[in-house]
């Protein structure tokens, strides 16, 4: 398994080391892969590495780690190494990417997620490439809602961009358009306007990821202005497909689920009520998206 030259620069063939403003080195590349191939190496197993990668119906290598321990390396990699720059960041993440291991890039991901304030809007073109070359909704959405999303929302510039996303080929780059303001829109902020036209353009499309974002991201917004994912569905009723409908109208009032065809009362509360009948649940398998 070893046999990965990742990291490495083209000149002399070393090691990359960056330096930050401070003139302290950054860790390089190699440094990062080998942190985190010996943590994921230890906290994994193999029972649950053939479990996920079945799952997910990757063809990557899995080291089966749990998503809070590959974070909690991530969190303690940034610790050991506070000199970490934008430069040095991009570095380790497109060393991660070079591999086929599943948790490398998720590793990658939960660092720039732990560290997306370093990123900007000129960072956008290279984070969308990141989710053309992720192929899975569980690094995508954890890149389009985290580190995209947290960039979207913190430069004024970023919105800009969506509308082109929203007409990329790649339909994990559209699903990405869709999840980029996620979090500003759940919090009651955001561009609703914005997310509603690339939306709409959108709702003739069979893919289910494309059917589930529209979905996803008008049920969180609900939570606080159910009168815009309600005019959304109502407008769209005769184009809106049904696993968009139901998801988006999961928490509107009962009076508006009748309006637009659904039952009063939503699925998901008879369920609760049965499972706070039978005690609690002894297990349960994500969807795809980060909740």
């Amino acid at each position: 398994m070893e046999r990965h030259v990742l990291g490495r620069s083209r000149d002399a063939g070393r090691p990359r080391r960056w330096a930050d403003e401070r003139g302290r080195g950054a860790p390089d590349d190699l440094t990062a892969l080998a942190f985190f191939r010996r943590r994921f190496r230890a906290a994994g197993t193999p029972a649950r590495a053939a479990s996920e990668k079945a799952y997910l119906k990757s063809s990557l290598r899995f080291y089966g780690t749990s998503v809070p321990e590959i974070r909690r390396a991530a969190k303690d990699f940034a610790r050991e190494h506070p000199e970490l720059d934008r430069k040095a960041l991009r570095a380790i993440a497109e060393a991660c990417y070079d591999t086929d291991e599943h948790e490398l890039r998720s590793g990658a991901i939960a660092l720039l997620d732990r560290l997306s304030k370093t990123l900007d809007d000129r960072d956008l073109p290279w984070l969308v490439g990141l989710v053309r070359r992720s192929d899975t909704w569980a690094h995508v959405d954890w890149l389009a809602v985290a580190v995209i999303g947290d960039v979207v929302g913190r430069d004024a510039r970023s919105p800009r961009r969506l509308p082109g996303w929203a007409a990329d080929r790649s339909f994990w780059v559209r699903r990405t358009a869709l999840l980029a303001q996620h979090d500003q829109l759940k919090a009651g902020g955001g561009d609703f306007p914005l997310f509603a036209r690339l939306a709409e353009a959108m709702l003739d499309e069979r893919e289910f990821f494309i059917r589930k974002a529209i979905g996803w991201v008008l049920r969180e917004v609900s939570k606080r202005r159910p009168e815009l994912s309600y005019a959304f569905l109502h407008e769209h009723a005769d184009r809106v497909s049904r696993l968009t409908l139901q998801e988006g109208a999961k928490y509107l009032p009962p009076a508006q689920r009748s309006a637009l065809g659904l039952a009063a009362e939503a699925a998901w509360i008879r369920r609760e009520q049965v499972r706070r009948g039978a005690g609690p649940p002894v297990g349960s398998v994500a969807g795809p998206e980060l909740e």
